[in-house]
């Protein structure tokens, strides 16, 4: 056990130094970015602003957040935010105490948004972010890194947008070109040659050490105070800075709600992108590690270390990727690593204070450019070359162009808008009817006389059944109009099966009410079979139509539970309405059965000797899978099913027989036991008769027992037939 910890505790000590390497550099070159813009003076604010956002990201979220190897601090999001609102205070005219007053302030209010999202459950719905989405306001993130950079990588004056740093050559610093070109290279190439030492190392160290060799033919270069090359004293042990934060402080408490409201729209646009880079850092960790992160109480730890880091004058950050899977890949196991990696940044502060002054501005800016131009997705070129993904990658330059022009959030919100607007165009481009067939194409499992067949095949076509699917909602509401549309002129049923619909809206139950209503003006009937208890969306469609009222009691809407109910009901009121439907309270004679049809009365009289009239009440099993019988069933009057009990209680209806039909013949002709239960659906009357009374009659009566059995041949084919009709439906 104590070698166990040991070892982890060693994985997260090697960790979390190795994720200080990664995170410290960039660190300090967001915190320059941002404060530089505030002017030359004030770039070791910046670069004290990102060490101690890192320290205090690395010990409070690591320790509140709870997901393990987690790397938290200041990332390219919060740079590109931070930064574009410094541009914006400055040319307003904003003093510069004001404007370090409000980078505070938006700190604070930042956490404290994000522990909204985390008390209030938002955590498991951010990282659901559309994917163009994601990729458009990174790459988007990744230009506006590019952008601010490129006149620090010249040397161009503080404050210089990209165009105009672009279009004044002469404004240009040939040794700030030089030692950006050496960082950039060594960034590029570092990895190539070894991996053991973080490549942003490495080329902050070429940079350094092509700043001092520059030095050599520039002395002038040595000099710290006022030199625009490099970042300068921080005065982190002296008064100044503690002085400054004083007054920040006291600044605070002379703030009007005003001014907090303006700084709200900012506040959450970086609050939301900063969740969205934790959550999608804790997503790949989970599939990595084969761990489960929990995203909510995530949003209150990173919100609880950017308050901290606000409070002590540090820039906020997120979860980020690189510095967390090199913590991984060298050995870290748990969450102390973070905090290890926090620790790590202090002391480096602490003992490293002063040569960080001499970290070349043009070297972080190189670092930062590499970075930017990785974040940018350059995959999504491949959309490009498909027609179905060319909408997709629209949204990505949407997304972009409003975050090069507008904002983050903007972006965000239209990227959010064209995907939901891609995701209905998609549903309305797919099919709502997956299946047309008429109702003498396919037929319910009732197996019916020969007479009833006959006017099915001749009236059925009465009735079309819609197998429908996907979404019914008011993109495809006119769709599935005009596919019913011609059949509501001609048709008396049309079945809907609904087995396969995901969701149902109020724009598509009131077009089906107005169908409804159509059918009822001709004495039609909309039938819905299937209908699903438990949508994708949790919502009970049967439960949602009756409280639409889409089928009222004795409406011309109805409601059945499968498809061959509702088949039943309709081929039912077919043959009633063709006047063939025989009157239920009179028992059959033995002559009005299908089977004995046209035999001689002697013969049927001395048959009906022999058989037994059984009857059973509605619900009664008449017999059971697994019974011993050689007897058929001949039905008098009423209706049974033959059911099928499946595993888990389960049953399937297999079949159904109706007055003047047969059914146990299997066992009738192989002796061999039920393999299924018949349930009498109603008030059954039945004549039995045995294998045993057949041989003892067909003894007697060996013609009449022959044509008995050449009728039972006839009418097995004749079911085998429509079975056939049907499959071949299906086919088509």
């Amino acid at each position: 056990m104590n070698v166990a910890k040991s070892e982890n505790l060693a994985g997260d000590l090697w960790g979390g130094l190795a994720a200080m390497l990664v995170a410290l550099p960039s660190a300090i070159a967001f915190g320059v970015t941002i404060y530089a813009s505030l002017g030359g003076s004030f770039a070791a604010y910046g670069a004290l602003a990102g060490i101690l956002g890192t320290t205090a990201l690395g010990l409070v979220a690591s320790l509140a957040g709870g997901t393990k190897r987690l790397i938290t601090a200041p990332c390219a999001p919060a740079a590109a935010v931070l930064s574009a609102f410094v541009i914006r205070q400055v040319a307003q005219g904003t003093p510069d105490t004001t404007v370090l007053l409000l980078l505070v302030v938006l700190a604070l209010m930042t956490g404290v948004l994000q522990m909204i999202f985390g008390f209030v459950g938002l955590g498991g719905l951010i990282k659901y972010m559309p994917y163009p989405v994601v990729s458009g306001y990174l790459s988007g993130v990744g230009l506006i890194i590019i952008g601010s950079q490129v006149p620090k990588f010249l040397g161009a004056t503080t404050g210089a947008t990209i165009w105009h740093a672009l279009a004044t050559p002469a404004t240009w610093l040939w040794q700030s070109i030089v030692i950006g070109i050496v960082t950039i290279a060594v960034m590029l190439l570092a990895p190539r040659v070894t991996k053991a030492v973080p490549a942003a190392i490495l080329a902050l160290l070429a940079g350094t050490a092509a700043y001092f060799g520059l030095s050599l033919v520039n002395p002038a270069m040595l000099v710290l105070d006022n030199n625009p090359l490099v970042i300068g004293a921080m005065g982190g042990s002296g008064g100044g800075f503690t002085e400054g934060m004083t007054a920040r402080w006291l600044g605070v408490q002379g703030m009007s709600l005003g001014d907090i409201r303006n700084l709200l729209v900012p506040a959450l646009t970086l609050a939301v992108l900063l969740s969205i880079d934790t959550l999608k850092t804790c997503v790949v960790l989970d599939a990595l590690t084969r761990s489960r992160h929990d995203s909510n109480r995530e949003l209150i730890g990173q919100g609880l270390g950017n308050i901290t880091a606000g409070l002590i004058g540090g820039m906020p950050g997120a979860g980020q990727m690189g510095a967390t899977m090199v913590n991984m890949s060298s050995g870290a196991v748990s969450r102390m690593s973070g905090v290890i990696e926090g620790v790590l940044a202090l002391i480096a502060f602490l003992l490293l204070g002063n040569l960080i002054a001499w970290v070349p501005v043009a070297s972080l800016a190189a670092i930062l450019i590499v970075v930017g131009a990785r974040m940018i997705d350059r995959h999504s070129f491949q959309f490009l070359k498909s027609r179905t993904t060319i909408f997709d990658f629209l949204v990505i330059l949407a997304v972009v162009t409003v975050a090069l022009t507008v904002g983050l959030i903007p972006a965000s919100g239209t990227g959010v808008l064209l995907a939901i607007v891609l995701f209905i165009r998609e549903q309305i481009g797919g099919k709502i009817v997956r299946r047309k067939v008429y109702g003498n194409q396919s037929f319910s499992k009732q197996i019916r006389l020969q007479e009833d067949m006959t006017i099915l095949e001749q009236r059925g076509d009465q009735a079309v059944i819609f197998e429908l699917q996907g979404s019914l909602f008011f993109g495809t509401a006119n769709q599935l109009y005009t596919s019913l549309e011609p059949e509501i002129k001609t048709r008396k049923y049309i079945l809907l099966d609904m087995g396969r619909v995901q969701t149902i809206d109020l724009t598509a139950a009131h077009m089906l009410e107005q169908i409804r209503d159509m059918m009822a003006e001709k004495n039609g009937f909309l039938v819905f079979a299937k209908l699903p208890h438990n949508l994708p969306s949790g919502r009970d469609m049967q439960q949602y139509i009756d409280q639409m009222g889409l089928a009222p009691y004795k409406s011309a809407a109805r409601i059945f539970d499968d498809l061959d109910a509702a088949q039943e009901w309709v081929e039912n009121r077919i043959i009633k309405d063709a006047a063939l439907e025989r009157a239920e309270e009179k028992l059959l004679d033995l002559n009005e059965l299908g089977l004995f049809k046209g035999r001689k009365e002697e013969t049927l009289a001395a048959l009906e000797l022999r058989l037994e009239k059984r009857a059973f009440k509605a619900g009664e099993k008449v017999f059971t899978r697994g019974d011993a019988g050689d007897e058929l069933f001949l039905i008098r009057k009423g209706f049974v099913r033959i059911m099928l009990t499946l595993a888990g209680g389960k049953t399937h209806h297999v079949s159904s027989f109706g007055r003047g039909d047969f059914f146990g013949e299997m066992a009738f002709l192989d002796g061999e036991t039920r393999s299924a239960d018949a349930i009498a659906f109603t008030d059954v009357e039945l004549y039995v008769l045995s294998r045993k009374t057949f041989d003892a009659f067909a003894d007697e009566h060996k013609k009449a027992s022959l044509k008995l059995m050449e009728g039972l041949a006839s009418m097995l084919a004749s079911r085998l037939r429509y079975a056939n009709t049907e499959l071949r439906a299906l086919q088509s």
